[in-house]
């Protein structure tokens, strides 16, 4: 098993349609708020919470799965994914109380993501694809993430109409399990998990990026997109009924519509990041998010506006993922970019958790959720100006003295 070669085309295949599986079963998430937190009696944070945990733990578990798959190979880390995520929808389709539906949404399926997900993908990736090709390929594993957020939202809301909520999670538990070829498919020869030039430790590789401006300031932009995507994606539904849209099919276009336009996005951004400054890319991104909102926020709201919101907010969502792990494997390379991009993404699950439980506390204390469309508008802006600072060049790490 140590000499077969890993291809680029196996890792792109197999790991897309893993995160198409795993990305597109979590983006639908939000058209189950309204129908659990009615057949429960719960308000809408305890239903926020329990996503907001998810994403909390999705990223403090992140490192930890990217560092145990650098160093053991990311074939068991996948497979315990896999077995969480199939566990973590079982138990939300029968919890009866909030702390239950935390326990599976939260702490089992965020994280289950962790080792299902783009950081431990992308480790792969980073192993097996030339320089030259590395962020095209990454654009192409966020874009498959991307289609299945397309893909699964019909799906999903099709199972809510037509067995309820609950038989819908249990099919979806069963969805999941078809994720375990893909991860087998993906296993890494000896050779290849054991590159990585420089001999670094991992307690070096982590000090050293986080005395690095560059990771400090790509970290602080990482907050916000994780703040405003899962805002969105959580909150959408219930604001558009709450502002008289009763049908839920204009929420379930719009979040379809997000997960295609983000296919185009997300691989656009990765053939781009490989011959524009990554950097200049990402501030693009924050910024234009920010006028995006503002605009949907200041334009009458119609089923139209809404889809044409989602569509442009699609082609902005995750093209920021293969632009930050590009800078990540451009700067410190590959050796430990599974567990340094889940360094990272940690920062984008505590804007994800404070987006989606924000949503919910001060909607039901406000009766609105505008103040967090405006916090939302604001963090844009902030990160689109941290990201213009950082320098993309490979550091420069001094040779052992031969003795």
């Amino acid at each position: 098993m140590t000499d077969r070669k890993l291809s680029l085309t196996t890792v792109l295949v197999c790991g897309g349609l893993l995160v198409t599986l795993s990305m597109g079963i979590r983006h639908g998430f939000g058209l189950f708020n309204l129908p659990i937190t009615q057949a429960h009696g719960w308000n809408r944070e305890t239903f926020a919470f329990a996503l907001a945990l998810q994403n909390l733990m999705w990223g403090a578990s992140q490192p930890i799965a990217g560092a145990l798959a650098d160093k053991f190979g990311p074939v068991r880390i996948m497979l315990v994914g896999v077995a969480l995520y199939v566990a973590g929808l079982v138990v939300m389709a029968m919890a009866t109380s909030g702390t239950a539906f935390a326990s599976g949404a939260g702490l089992m399926i965020g994280i289950a993501q962790s080792g299902t997900t783009y950081s431990v993908v992308y480790g792969v990736i980073g192993r097996v694809a030339s320089a030259e090709k590395r962020i095209w390929a990454m654009g192409i594993a966020a874009a498959a993430g991307s289609f299945g957020q397309f893909l699964m939202i019909p799906v999903e809301q099709s199972l809510i109409s037509f067995v309820g909520w609950q038989n819908a999670l249990f099919t979806m538990a069963v969805m999941a399990c078809f994720m375990l070829p893909l991860v087998f498919a993906l296993r890494e020869p000896k050779v290849a998990a054991a590159t990585g030039g420089h001999h670094q430790t991992i307690a070096e590789a982590t000090r050293e990026a986080f005395g690095n401006r560059n990771f400090q300031l790509l970290t602080l932009g990482y907050f916000v997109c994780g703040f405003q995507v899962v805002f969105i994606g959580v909150h959408l539904t219930p604001y558009l009924k709450d502002r008289g849209f009763a049908d839920p099919k204009i929420a379930t276009v719009a979040l379809a519509l997000i997960g295609l336009f983000n296919v185009f996005g997300t691989y656009t951004a990765g053939a781009m990041g490989q011959r524009m400054p990554k950097r200049y890319l990402l501030s693009f991104i924050y910024l234009a998010r920010s006028f995006v909102i503002a605009g949907y926020l200041l334009l009458p709201l119609t089923a139209a506006s809404t889809w044409v919101f989602a569509a442009l907010m699609g082609l902005l969502w995750l093209s920021t993922v293969p632009l930050t792990n590009g800078i990540i494997a451009q700067v410190f390379g590959v050796k430990y970019l599974s567990m340094l991009s889940g360094v990272v993404f940690f920062s984008h699950q505590i804007g994800s958790f404070l987006g989606a439980w924000l949503g919910g506390f001060l909607f039901d204390r406000t009766g609105s959720y505008d103040l967090v469309w405006f916090i939302a508008i604001g963090l844009g802006v902030m990160a689109a100006l941290v990201n213009l600072p950082i320098r993309e060049q490979a550091l420069v790490r001094p040779q052992p003295v031969a003795v």
